[in-house]
């Protein structure tokens, strides 16, 4: 197993359409406690769910790169499956740095669900792209898939996230969406298909039938980050803190300082593409 000890510091920026990658921040800070991380969420058009692919694709590419040109980081993490599965291939072919993403965990659900019927969790938007259907095909092809893309998880996620109590009731709903479908008692393995589900996991585990194993990709891009800083070129840790920067600043953020703060991050700044970074405190 990986440890932070066996891998040299040292920068990467962390990506999302809002807080969702906190979750793979917290994984990459458990995994690896040298590396140096600063954090761009992209506020001004979250969320990304509701927007077209070109679109998203040209806005993400374009912020990437002027994102990294600013603030050098030695691998790039998109902590967002929607950015992953329709803006990877283009971010490889314009940046020089590693670019590690994170997409639904069908292939894991595959090797390793008994019934051979597994379940996604997702967007609305992840659950019915091309992307998610190629890996079901792909790599568990012998499963049945059941997906339920969730429209109000991810903003239950974030409250959860912020220290707001969720109530039982309201994660239960989504999961007899997934559960209640045909098939869905054979279930034995869930897959997250969004980043900000991490927040919910407790509940899920809790709530869910007996014997489901739920799946959360956090720690896979985490281990493969070790393994692309251990055989990549790059610098050593930024000797400040890292920094947690916003397309657009936030007009009221109750519990975000806190929430940050826990995470190693002290403050936000917001980033344009077309100006230098402007300091915003809080």
């Amino acid at each position: 197993m990986e440890t932070g000890a066996s891998v040299p510091a040292g920068r990467s920026l962390v990506f999302d359409s809002g807080i969702g990658g906190m979750g793979v921040v917290q994984a990459l800070r458990d995994l690896l406690p040298a590396l140096h991380i600063d954090y761009l969420a992209d506020t001004a058009l979250f969320p990304y769910g509701e927007q077209p692919d070109d679109l998203l694709t040209a806005r993400i590419v374009n912020l990437l790169v002027a994102a990294c040109d600013n603030l050098q980081p030695d691998v790039l993490v998109i902590a967002c499956n929607t950015a992953s599965t329709i803006a990877l291939p283009a971010l490889r072919e314009r940046l020089n740095i590693p670019v590690v993403g994170c997409v639904p965990p069908i292939r894991w659900a595959g090797r390793v669900s008994e019934t051979r019927v597994i379940g996604l969790l997702s967007t609305s938007a992840t659950a019915r792209r091309p992307y998610t259907l190629r890996l079901h095909q792909e790599f568990a092809a012998d499963c049945r898939l059941i997906t339920h893309g969730a429209r109000r998880l991810a903003d239950l996620a974030e409250r959860a996230f912020l220290g707001e109590v969720i109530t039982d009731a309201d994660i239960q709903h989504e999961l007899d969406c997934l559960f209640g479908q045909p098939y869905g008692d054979e279930i034995d393995t869930v897959g997250l298909g969004c980043t900000h589900y991490t927040f919910l996991m407790d509940a899920f585990e809790r709530l869910s039938p007996p014997g489901v194993r739920w799946l959360d990709p956090a720690s896979a891009v985490a281990r493969q980050v070790g393994t692309v800083l251990r055989t990549a070129p790059h610098g050593t840790e930024a000797a400040q803190k890292g920094r947690f920067l916003m397309t657009r600043l936030p007009h009221a953020a109750p519990g975000l300082e806190a929430a940050t703060a826990r995470l190693g991050f002290r403050g936000w700044e917001q980033f344009t593409a077309s100006v230098p970074l402007m300091a915003a405190g809080i």
